[in-house]
C-alpha cells in the first residue's frame, strides 16, 4: 500500500472522517481549519507525548491562524481519574473556551478518553478532534466516540459518547513506539481480525502488522466505522467489540492497572478462546491459533490472577446487567457472538480457559 493519505468516512451523527497516513501532525493546522473553521483549540496531551509532538502540532495550528493552548498531565492509566478530569475542565474554563471552540486529544487511549470526556461535559459539550499517536488509539479508541474514566470500583465506569469532529492518524508516530506499546495496539487489531475477517487475522500471523501498519489500521478502522454507524450507542452489535475485554478489564483491575490495557486484553482473548473451545461453543479449534498469534506479536496468553479473583473484578464491569453479564464468544476466526450468562457462571467460564 502506498504512503498516500487514506480517508475513511464514519457515517454517525455528526459524520466525520478518519485520515490515515504519514505527516498528518505537521499538516493538522490546515486540515483542522477546513473541518472546524475559525476557533480556538486546547490540545490535551500527556508528559510522554508532549516532548515528541506538542511543538509540531502547536506550530501547525498557529501557522493556520488557530489560537492554541495546551494542558499536559502525567502519562498512564493512573491518570484516568475524576481528579484529572476536574483539572482539565478547570483548564478549559480558565482558557475561556466557548461552545464554538475545540479540544484536541494528542496521544494514546488514555489521552483520547480524558480529552474526549472533558469535551463532552464542558459547557454540556464542545467539539473534539482525535490525534492518535499509538497503534492502539489508531486502530480502536480514537474512532467511535466512546470516552471514559476509571472509578475505584472498576475500569471505564464513567463516561460519555462524543463522536470526534475529525481523526488524523499520523503513521509516522508509530516509529517512536517502544515494542511493548506497539504490542498493545496489536492486541486490539488482532481482536478485530477474530471478530470480522480471517484474511485480516492472517496479517498478524505473517508479520504484515509490522511491515505495513497503515494497511492494518485502515482495515480495522473501516470495520469499526461500519459497526459504529449501525450501533452508535452500543445497544447491540457494537458490544461485540468488547471481545476479550470482560476478562481483560478484570486483569487490569487485579494488577492495580500496572498491566497495560492491550496486554490485559490479549490475555483475556486467549482465556475466552480456550473457554469457548473447552465448552464446545466454537465451530472449529481456534484457541491454539489465537494464542500463537498473540505470542508472535509479543503478547501474553494467560494471567497469574486466579479465576475467582478475575470473576469478582469482572462483576463490576459495565457489561453486567442485574444478575447477568454479556460476554463475547469467538465461534471461529472471523465470527463471534454475544452470550448472556448468569453472573454465578462467570467464574466457571473463566476457569475453563484459565490454564494453558
Amino acid at each position: 500500500m502506498s504512503e498516500s493519505i487514506q480517508t475513511i468516512p464514519v457515517g454517525t451523527s455528526p459524520a466525520y472522517a478518519v485520515s490515515i497516513g504519514p505527516g498528518l501532525l505537521s499538516q493538522c493546522g490546515q486540515r483542522l481549519w477546513e473541518v472546524l473553521g475559525r476557533c480556538r483549540i486546547a490540545v490535551i496531551t500527556d508528559d510522554t507525548v508532549a516532548p515528541l509532538y506538542l511543538d509540531a502540532v502547536s506550530e501547525s495550528l498557529r501557522s493556520a491562524g488557530v489560537s492554541v493552548s495546551s494542558y499536559i498531565f502525567p502519562a498512564g492509566e493512573c491518570s484516568k481519574t475524576l481528579a484529572t478530569l476536574s483539572d482539565i475542565l478547570e483548564f478549559l474554563a480558565g482558557e475561556h473556551l466557548t461552545r464554538t471552540d475545540c479540544v484536541a486529544a494528542l496521544g494514546g487511549g488514555v489521552v483520547g478518553d480524558m480529552a474526549g470526556f472533558a469535551a463532552g461535559v464542558y459547557l454540556r459539550g464542545i467539539r473534539c478532534v482525535q490525534l492518535p499517536t499509538t497503534l492502539l488509539s489508531a486502530v480502536d479508541s480514537s474512532v467511535g466516540g466512546k470516552t471514559a474514566i476509571d472509578l475505584r470500583a472498576g475500569k471505564n465506569l464513567a463516561g460519555v459518547f462524543l463522536q470526534p469532529a475529525a481523526v488524523l492518524c499520523d503513521t509516522d508516530c508509530l516509529r517512536t513506539l517502544p515494542p511493548a506499546i506497539f504490542a498493545d495496539g496489536a492486541a486490539e487489531a488482532i481482536k478485530t481480525g477474530i471478530l470480522c475477517d480471517e484474511s485480516l487475522f492472517s496479517l498478524f500471523e505473517d508479520g504484515t502488522l509490522t511491515a505495513a501498519p497503515a494497511e492494518v489500521i485502515a482495515r480495522c478502522v473501516g470495520y469499526k466505522a461500519g459497526v459504529v454507524e449501525r450501533d452508535e450507542k452500543e445497544q447491540g452489535e457494537r458490544r461485540l467489540l468488547n471481545l476479550g475485554h470482560t476478562v481483560g478489564h478484570a486483569i487490569e483491575k487485579c494488577s492495580g492497572y500496572r498491566l497495560s490495557h492491550g496486554h490485559a486484553v490479549a490475555a483475556g482473548l486467549s482465556i475466552i478462546a480456550r473457554s469457548a473451545e473447552a465448552l464446545g461453543w466454537t465451530e472449529e479449534p481456534i484457541a491454539a491459533r489465537i494464542a500463537a498469534c498473540l505470542a508472535k506479536n509479543g503478547l501474553p496468553t494467560g494471567t497469574e490472577y486466579p479465576p475467582e479473583a478475575l470473576a469478582e473484578a469482572a462483576l463490576a464491569d459495565k457489561k453486567r446487567s442485574g444478575d447477568s453479564i454479556t460476554v463475547v464468544i469467538p465461534r471461529r476466526i472471523g465470527a463471534c457472538e454475544l452470550k448472556k450468562l448468569p453472573v454465578r457462571e462467570l467464574q466457571a467460564l473463566i476457569a475453563a480457559g484459565w490454564g494453558g
